[in-house]
């Protein structure tokens, strides 16, 4: 018999995935972490990055763009409150690929520390965004 987990993955918007799974797979600030049932309790921050969830009944692994949140890990149930969720699916590369292109622009002309930081920010999720899309078309 195969042990699962409740998975819950919301942004402000709407519940992006809610069900249970054998592990989930995220990109936690200090690294990737790797979730299966009973894990230790665990509330940390998630930089931007894809979420993998192998759901229980064998289906094929979803794919989430977290673009940053929190994590809560209990025995029994995962709740990831992303700042900004989309299932992988939905992803636009044209649209990813033009941010990016916008925040590196805006890391060249910057003038002062907030504008440095929202540029970097603006940088890592459109990096992370394409990097999720090129690995959704390698599964397919």
């Amino acid at each position: 018999m195969t042990h699962t987990i409740h998975v819950d993955v919301v942004s402000a918007e709407e519940s992006i995935y809610s069900g249970e799974a054998e592990f989930v797979v995220l990109p936690g600030e200090e690294g990737e972490l790797g979730i299966y049932p009973k894990h230790t309790p665990l509330i940390t921050r998630i930089k931007p990055g894809t979420v993998r969830i192998k759901p229980a009944n064998g289906g094929e692994e979803e794919l989430i763009f977290v673009a940053g949140g929190i994590l809560e890990v209990q025995p029994n149930l995962i709740t990831v409150l992303a700042d900004t969720a989309i299932r992988g699916h939905d992803l636009d590369e044209a649209k990813a690929l033009e941010a990016e292109k916008r925040a590196k622009e805006n890391l060249a002309d910057r003038t002062g520390k907030m504008e440095y930081a929202k540029a970097i920010s603006e940088l890592a999720e459109a990096t992370a965004q394409i990097a999720a899309i090129r690995k959704l078309r390698q599964r397919k």
